[in-house]
């Protein structure tokens, strides 16, 4: 039976026109994948509380099979620092029948949502709660790492922050300088190689300098083999998980939270190489993938996988054409489990640590939390709550309250824009310079409006809308006049779309914001993207801004070319 077009997976429609010259891309684009996925799938088996087999066992199927059946071009999937937390918690609970049966439950959620179009429900999490608990899953995958980077002999470190960080704090004094050293000379060697070559990857270099160097010298540190006594070399061992006995209702909540973190980093990631390809993914079959790969994980040892930004990020710019690069990525990391998985022992624990830490930073979208404390109060009381939760108390409970506050505040502020006034002759007098029909519209201008609260789970309006920028002219107006509420998720929505514009050359012109929109716009400094005198009051002053963008963009082209014009104006 042939599938309905909407239901294939992508390496299926990229097969069609496929050429020998796609096929080396992908192939270079995948070699390269697949070494940066390495340390990273080991890293996040240790931190998660599993073996670091697990993480790579999860990598070669997951990532085989999102690549597979996905609704992405590029999209890579794996185990992810999302995980790491959750997976730690229920490993430490209920062990590893616990952990599979999670997994296998949140497949099927994942799946449900897929084939249902739920997946679209996946678009009402405001962003402050996304930055609350990606700020605080970070800052739990860095605290995991200290005793590794530091080399401390401390005795079981409990899977609770406060607990960990009090044993790590009460044993600082048994600091190995000869760990300190690897770990540290392994995160010097990722950041100096991320600043001079970022082509090549730096934590296979810092795992290979720091090895070879453990091995040479002998140095006595906590290595792979000493902790898990190596990785099995082969293929990943098909088994059955016993659940007998596994308690189900005491899971749902964090198998429903595993479904949400995979659904939300899947479809991000999978928007983030929209925007880097110009490509558009299928939101519904991409988690039917998801929910397929985390339900066959399981199967071969492995922990909970989603699509994963960083690498999916560094696939398509080392090349990728299709998912030809994700599966090629998946065969190499099982290539090197059948070939090198007994050198995998000298791997000091201290290099995957630094590894960690740099994955913990760059997740954490630190910068984003100046742009969080510029907006109103009850947005950083939202992203304080869930980072807080995230950090003190548990994920499934930050998400839950965080999500819960949020649509407090979404129904206050869509209560707000509800007015009731008389009509007078100021008023009619007022909106004069708001209407257009009165009024003439220049050519070269792009006229685009935002009707109503722009909030979380309304702002892909806004990117469906302006897909195709190529149909825009080079000055874009974006009324605001009957946008009546602004949250930080459509702030950031702005932003992008601002960034996206001025990428191609052309220029913003905001006019006509209400008071709240008006006020969050200040505040959170958005003039400063598009310039004070881009941000007009009425469409009338937006017209007369434009004509002068006109008149001198017109009187530019006689000496310089259109693309360099359009991109000083901006």
């Amino acid at each position: 039976m042939n599938l309905p077009q909407q239901w294939l997976p992508r390496s299926i429609q990229c097969f069609r026109g496929y050429t020998t010259t796609m096929f080396w891309h992908d192939v270079v684009a995948g070699l390269t994948v697949g070494l940066v996925a390495l340390p990273l799938a080991m890293g996040f088996g240790i931190a998660s509380g599993v073996t670091p087999q697990a993480g790579l066992y999860t990598a070669v199927v997951a990532g085989f099979l999102i690549s597979a059946l996905g609704g992405s071009r590029t999209q890579i999937g794996g185990p992810t620092g999302a995980f790491v937390v959750i997976v730690g918690g229920i490993v430490a609970r209920f062990g590893m029948s616990g952990l599979a049966l999670v997994t296998v439950m949140a497949g099927a959620l994942l799946i449900v949502m897929g084939l249902t179009g739920l997946g679209a429900a996946v678009k009402f999490i405001p962003r402050p709660v996304t930055i609350g608990f990606t700020n605080g899953i970070a800052l739990l995958i860095a605290s995991t790492q200290i005793k590794d980077f530091l080399g401390l002999r401390t005795p079981a470190v409990p899977s609770d922050f406060i607990g960990r960080m009090k044993v790590v704090l009460a044993h600082i004094g048994t600091i190995d300088p000869k760990t300190l050293v690897i770990g540290s000379v392994s995160l010097a060697i990722i950041v100096l190689m991320r600043k001079l070559t970022p082509r090549i990857p730096g934590a296979i270099v810092a795992l290979l300098v720091c090895t070879a160097a453990v091995v040479w010298l002998h140095v006595p540190v906590e290595t792979i083999g000493t902790k898990f006594g190596g990785i099995p070399q082969g293929f990943p061992k098909f088994a059955w998980p016993n659940f007998e006995g596994t308690p189900v209702i005491p899971l749902l909540p964090s198998a429903f939270t595993v479904a949400m973190l995979a659904a939300v980093e899947s479809l991000l990631s999978a928007v983030v190489a929209d925007g880097m390809t110009g490509d558009r993914h299928n939101s519904n079959v991409e988690l039917v993938a998801q929910g397929v790969a985390n339900l066959a994980s399981p199967l071969f040892g492995g922990i909970p996988a989603t699509g994963a930004i960083a690498r999916t990020a560094t696939n398509i710019r080392s090349g990728a054409r299709t998912p030809v690069a994700g599966i090629i990525h998946a065969l190499v990391l099982l290539g090197i489990l059948l070939v090198a998985a007994p050198l995998a022992r000298f791997v000091p624990l201290a290099s995957l640590a630094a590894v960690l830490f740099v994955v913990a930073y760059n997740m954490g979208e630190w910068r984003e939390i100046r742009t969080i404390l510029k907006l109103a109060k009850a947005d950083i009381a939202v992203w304080l709550a869930t980072f807080l939760l995230t950090v003190f108390a548990d994920l499934t409970v930050a998400v839950g309250v965080g999500m819960a506050l949020a649509a407090l505040l979404y129904i206050y502020r869509i209560a707000q824009t509800t007015t009731v006034e008389a009509v007078t002759y100021e008023y009619l007098r007022e909106g004069l310079p708001h209407i257009l029909q009165d009024k003439e519209i220049p050519a070269n201008i792009t006229i685009l409006r935002i009707h109503g609260p722009f909030l979380f789970g309304t702002t892909e309006q806004l990117i469906e809308a302006t897909k195709d920028l190529e149909v825009f002219e080079k000055i874009v107006i974006l009324r605001l006049r009957n946008m009546t509420a602004l949250d930080a998720t459509g702030l950031h929505a702005m932003e992008q779309f601002a960034d996206r514009l001025h990428a191609t050359g052309r220029v913003l012109l905001l006019c006509g914001a209400r008071e709240q929109p008006a006020r969050l716009l200040r505040q959170a400094e958005f003039v400063q993207i598009i310039g004070k005198e881009n941000i007009l009051p009425h469409v009338q002053a937006a017209l007369e801004r434009a004509r002068v963008l006109n008149a001198e963009l017109i009187a530019s082209q006689a000496t310089e070319s259109p693309e360099k014009v359009g991109m000083e104006l901006s």
